[in-house]
């Protein structure tokens, strides 16, 4: 018997109003209901038999429905305890665990451990408009032992994360993300695949973790720190967005951007990556001989 195409979007209403459900604009449900985009972003996170697959979202399943045929174990995350009923009767997969919590309360590292022994764990979701960046930060800073992500953001945040120093896009999220991974926006997704639809496009972006951070430098939280208080205030120079940020005497940081190379006059929009990491190091020695 043929597998039920899921994103048919007259499937997931006759489904949806079978169960009662409700879309929620307060959580950012927006379901795909094209089949090439589900497909195209399975192809993306290249899955076979030794992929582990932890989604976030899973919402109505139409991307869970072809994680399950490429992956070998998939556990999705979702936060809507109203879609319970409707995942019993439409996603039966021996290789699906879905747990019903906040992906943002979830102790991933042990998830991780307990549920893909063996298998090369990647992240891959549908991710909530209103909450992108909070779920992108957390899989970076926790430093789960994931090799790829793959998700579909609003068009403007996947630009802005694979987005070069000078441009408006760049930001302190930018550096965060670029630390830990190469960037590669796979495909532009109009707002037309989604029920119900949204204001803005998407875009599918896949994040290639990097077996270590793309810099080396002294005090990792003093990099961000640094990266952070560049961006607080945009049109300040640098000089003067440290200053006023870090707890460090401004000579201090006039030294440190001197030693480092940089013109303490530029503004840090137009730094790269190796840039602020010449400078966390140069602010890290002087700290380390107590010269604040």
């Amino acid at each position: 018997m043929d597998e039920i195409k899921l994103y048919s979007p007259k499937i997931m209403m006759e489904i949806l109003d079978r169960y009662g459900f409700k879309f929620s604009k307060s959580l950012g449900q927006n379901f795909l209901i094209d089949g090439n985009i589900i497909r195209k972003i399975a192809e993306t996170a290249d899955l076979n038999e030794n992929s582990g697959v932890l989604e976030i979202g899973p919402g109505f399943g139409t991307l869970t429905q072809i994680l399950c045929r490429k992956a070998k174990k998939v556990v999705s995350v979702e936060v809507d305890k109203s879609l319970m009923e409707v995942h019993r009767g439409t996603l039966n997969y021996d290789n699906l665990k879905i747990i019903y919590d906040d992906f943002l309360k979830v102790d991933v590292n042990k998830l991780i451990e307990e549920e893909f022994e063996g298998l090369d764990v990647k992240i891959v979701a549908n991710l909530p408009y209103y909450i992108t960046t909070p779920i992108i930060m957390k899989i970076l800073e926790e430093k789960y032992k994931v090799s790829k992500i793959v998700v579909m953001v609003q068009k403007e945040v996947a630009e802005r994360l694979n987005s070069k120093a000078g441009t408006k896009e760049y930001g302190a999220v930018t550096l965060a993300v670029q630390y830990r991974a190469d960037t590669n926006i796979a495909m532009i997704v109009p707002n037309s695949v989604f029920m119900p639809r949204p204001k803005v496009d998407s875009a599918v972006i896949e994040l290639n973790i990097l077996p270590k951070p793309k810099i080396d430098v002294l005090d990792e939280g003093m990099l961000f720190a640094v990266i952070k208080a560049s961006f607080g205030q945009r049109r300040k120079t640098i000089l003067n967005g440290l200053s006023n940020s870090l707890n460090i005497s401004k000579e201090i940081i006039s030294e440190s951007l001197v030693c480092a190379g940089i013109n303490p006059g530029i503004r840090g929009e137009k730094l790269t990556l190796e840039e602020f990491g010449r400078i966390t190091d140069e602010i890290s020695k002087r700290i380390k001989l107590g010269g604040i």
